[in-house]
């Protein structure tokens, strides 16, 4: 059985993806992201599920910086549709909730309804977590953003349904292991996972990428950030569609290690169908 660590509390969003990927596995409950990574490091747990960026949200926040240090490999990814309810306790109404309570991202994902409202909102580690609290609270005055499976987990009500006010809103988790093996070259659509440096010189990154485009690799994602309180040069988190093994990647990649210090592959992993669907 696969034990799945995670961010978050039962009733999470990260939960509902670690119990989507891996149904028959355990799930261990992380109070941060780098707790969830140690798991795998240290084998508490098999993968870590992390969710990296929303379509509504952006990218989470230092993620990219914990992916390249954790010395873990992305061998998969899932895009999870995210719904919010609004809970309260038992027999609460809308007319007396003045509070709301959810994870930063949550309350940034559900702008309408707060407006809406007019009320004063905590932010929460967590969404589920959030919920936890509304219940332990039994105040009337307090409501939570989370999940619907939330509710039934914290005895909470749903004052009302799907409050996010992107309907496509959507999360892409990654999955993250110890195991270094790079998912086959079969001719299937295959996502690839990159972190480097460019070497500190005049347009080097406009060089290192330049292969890329040569070679009719698309980029789907590019992160850039930097390491220490220096004026090194910058770091980059990339993705491009395609496998190392296929000439024109195998070709970009060549560029991209002329032109950089350092060219690690963090994952190559099967793109999810979401994706496709796009």
């Amino acid at each position: 059985m696969t034990t799945a660590a995670y961010q978050g509390e039962p009733g999470s969003n990260s939960a509902t993806a670690a119990r989507a990927l891996y149904p028959e596995g355990d799930e261990l409950a992380c109070t941060s992201f780098e707790q969830a990574l140690d798991a795998v490091t240290l084998g508490a747990a098999d993968v870590a599920v992390i969710p990296v960026d929303n379509s509504a949200a952006g990218r989470v926040a230092d993620v990219h910086h914990l992916l390249p240090e954790s010395g873990l490999f992305i061998v998969a990814e899932y895009f999870l549709a995210i719904r919010f309810d609004l809970l309260g306790v038992p027999g609460a109404t809308l007319d007396q909730v003045a509070c709301v309570r959810s994870h930063v991202h949550a309350l940034g994902q559900c702008r309408k309804v707060l407006r809406e409202g007019g009320w004063r909102t905590l932010v929460s580690d967590d969404t589920a977590g959030a919920a936890r609290e509304v219940a332990e609270l039994g105040d009337p005055r307090h409501a939570a953003l989370a999940p619907p499976a939330a509710a039934r987990l914290y005895g909470l009500d749903v004052l009302r349904t799907e409050v996010e006010d992107d309907p496509d809103n959507t999360t892409r988790f990654v999955v993250l292991s110890q195991d270094t093996a790079l998912a086959p070259n079969t001719g299937e659509a295959t996502m690839t996972s990159l972190f480097f440096c460019v070497r500190n010189i005049p347009s080097a990154l406009y060089k290192a990428l330049g292969g890329f485009a040569s070679s009719g690799v698309n980029l789907t994602k590019i992160e850039s950030y930097q390491m220490g309180a220096g004026l090194n040069a910058s770091h980059f988190y990339v993705e491009i569609e395609g496998h190392p093994d296929e000439e024109r990647v195998a070709l970009a990649l060549h560029e991209l290690r002329f032109f950089s210090s350092e060219v690690r592959v963090l994952g190559v992993y099967p793109a999810h169908a979401h994706r496709l669907k796009s």
